[in-house]
């Protein structure tokens, strides 16, 4: 950082740092599928300015990024990674204002090593890599708070005038800009307290005129839209808060610092940026105009507004953090100016001691990487894979089927890889809320389709009784259940219903409580490719503590498995812990017939075993049974015609 200081050294190591974010913006940013929210980006910025203007005042978000999108489609086109690169921009322009602004405050060493855990840090990058306006909202917070430093040091006109339009930009952008304007807010109160002890009251007067004035020219540019924004955010439902406040602030502090919000960091995590940001103080040199105290005042000023606002305003829960990618600024700041002041203290003291600045630098470094490698690696950490889904679906949806979108906006995002022939439903139409047409409309489409997929996500905004899982389990039998990121794509098969009784008596039980009464098929014979549905009729003959799953299994003539469905009773809705003794429950499963299969003679068996145990299966009284695995039934399957 000594060296640093040389003025030879500054721009070689600030476009070294610019490099850096650079690559980890760019690094594999179209690995991923777009999600949900960035299909909607994509649909809004395609529309007309009028229309696009009436959409968003629709949605929760402000007009200004999807505007900026429309503009950068134009010339760069709608690929994942045209979309992607003005977020992965404005990220990079981001790390040179924090550079610009550590510089400022605390010295070119500092400024440096803000960029850099700007640069690394994995929320800033997350956002980055996103087709969302959370970047730019990112870049406009340090360009404002970049500006209003310059104007306060000298209050020139054209700083003025630029802090005014970045104003103006921020709140066009999102409506957690205010967080940086109250920040701001709060550190000119400051700021004008201390020039009036210093004797400058006539400054500190002037100074105020002149940031009312530009805050009023900023609101007067966005006039326009208050009345939108206005009525957007009051009518939005508050989030419902997501644990105890501590861990809430756990979560925001740890995502600012470390990147959190990609991967669970406990409170220990947090030691090494707080050990390094109470260096602040020493860090922050004394100015006539910006004083030593006020500098070492602006990350935790800036921190405390967006992490208090986030907090307090009712928005929090962990989707949400994405609203503090300003505040990863901050925290750069922080513990950059934090360090550059331990290294001046411990220096004057033993040389040996800037050691320990190092070493904390070290440790927040080596946290952001092995964040960052579980960003770019980790299937956990990744966003929805519509593109997965859409190729899933052109390889298995045939002619007669149909799909169902059972979210918010999915069919933005589905549309974008998904222009197969089969027919797209929206369900349920419109907002949701009324369930008795939701339910017809799925009864309909199970009256005109052999095979529905069905794609679950966000139905708690939408469909929160979950009608439309719900009739499709009721009329149809399940055939698959798979997660793509935290959306399921569900396939039932429309066969002949499970009547109330078993075409089949049984009365084999499994385990000390479990009994299979009976059980039905939709057929008995099939084709390579055709479903087939098993009913299973089950009996509790004592209250169960342990949840069960039912594995019914198609095995092959010389038997090998072929296919299989796994899944609590019922689909999941009637959990053996919930039955009572002498109830039968009435538990469909369905199987595909592997495409290609030979034809033959095919058994049908089931099995039983606990949810977290999938090994130990209960034995069936029955001697047929072998390895927990009771045959039940023989399906010829017969070659195609």
């Amino acid at each position: 950082m000594a060296r640093a200081t040389a003025r030879r050294w500054l721009l070689p190591m600030a476009l070294l740092v610019l490099l850096i974010a650079a690559g980890a913006r760019f690094y594999r940013i179209d690995a991923q599928s777009l999600w949900n929210d960035e299909g909607n980006s994509l649909r809004l910025a395609e529309r007309g300015v009028a229309d696009l203007l009436d959409a968003a005042a629709r949605d929760i978000h402000p007009p200004g990024y999807y505007l900026l999108l429309k503009a950068w489609i134009a010339l760069a086109g709608t690929s994942e990674l045209a979309l992607r690169t003005p977020s992965a921009l404005a990220g990079g322009l981001t790390v040179a204002a924090a550079i610009a602004l550590g510089r400022r405050l605390y010295g070119p060493g500092a400024g440096a090593l803000a960029g850099v855990l700007v640069a690394l840090n994995p929320l800033a990058v997350y956002y980055s890599q996103e087709t969302r306006m959370y970047a730019l909202l990112g870049l406009l917070a340090a360009l404002s708070t970049l500006v209003f430093v310059a104007w306060l040091a000298r209050a020139a006109w054209d700083r003025t005038l630029a802090l005014a339009l970045l104003t103006a930009a921020g709140l066009y952008t999102h409506y957690a800009y205010p967080f940086t304007l109250l920040a701001q807010g709060a550190l000119f109160a400051l700021w004008a307290a201390g020039a009036v002890r210093r004797g400058q009251a006539h400054a500190a007067r002037r100074a105020l005129l002149a940031y009312l004035a530009l805050n009023a020219l900023a609101l007067a540019l966005f006039a326009p839209w208050l009345p939108t924004a206005w009525s957007q955010v009051t009518a939005w439902p508050a989030a419902q808060a997501t644990g105890p406040i501590l861990e809430r602030l756990r979560a925001s502090l740890s995502a600012i610092t470390l990147g959190g919000g990609v991967r669970d960091l406990p409170w220990g995590m947090l030691i090494a940026p707080g050990v390094l940001a109470l260096g602040v103080l020493r860090g922050a040199r004394a100015n006539g105009a910006l004083p030593r105290g006020w500098r070492a005042a602006l990350p935790p000023v800036w921190i405390a507004a967006a992490v208090g606002g986030l907090l307090l305003s009712g928005a929090y829960r962990p989707a949400n953090l994405k609203f503090l990618v300003p505040a990863a600024v901050a925290a750069a700041l922080w513990m950059a100016g934090g360090a550059a002041g331990w290294w001046t203290a411990l220096r004057e003291r033993r040389r040996w001691l800037v050691a320990v600045p190092l070493l904390l630098i070290a440790a927040v470094l080596a946290a952001q990487l092995r964040t960052l490698d579980t960003l770019y690696h980790d299937p956990a950490a990744a966003r929805a894979d519509y593109r997965a889904i859409a190729a899933w679906l052109a390889h298995a949806a045939r002619p007669g089927d149909a799909i169902i979108l059972d979210a918010p906006n999915q069919i933005e995002v589905f549309s974008y890889y998904y222009d197969g022939p089969v027919p797209v439903y929206p369900l349920p139409r419109g907002l949701g809320g009324d369930d008795a047409q939701t339910r017809a409309g799925v009864e309909a489409l199970l009256t005109q389709h052999e095979r529905v997929f069905a794609l679950f996500w966000g139905e708690d905004e939408r469909d929160p009784r979950r009608v439309v899982a719900a009739t499709l389990d009721a009329g149809a039998f399940p055939l698959r259940s798979t997660w793509y990121g935290d959306v399921r794509l569900a396939e039932y098969a429309v066969l002949a219903g499970p009547s109330g009784t078993p075409q089949t008596a049984l009365d084999v039980r499994f385990g000390d409580a479990m009994t299979l009464t009976g059980a039905s098929m939709s057929a008995d014979r099939a084709h390579p490719g055709d479903a087939l549905g098993v009913t299973l009729f089950w009996r509790a003959d004592a209250p169960l503590s342990t949840r069960y799953k039912i594995t019914v299994q198609l095995l092959t003539p010389d038997g090998t498995l072929a296919a299989q469905h796994d899944a609590e009773p019922d689909n999941n809705r009637a959990l053996t812990t919930g039955w009572q003794p002498g109830e039968v429950v009435i538990d469909p499963h369905g199987l595909v017939i592997p495409p290609g299969s030979a034809p033959g003679q095919y058994t049908i068996a089931v099995a039983v075993y606990p949810v977290d145990a999938p090994a130990d299966r209960l034995p069936p009284a029955d001697p047929r049974a072998a390895n927990g695995l009771l045959p039940l039934a023989t399906v010829r399957v017969e070659a195609q015609g």
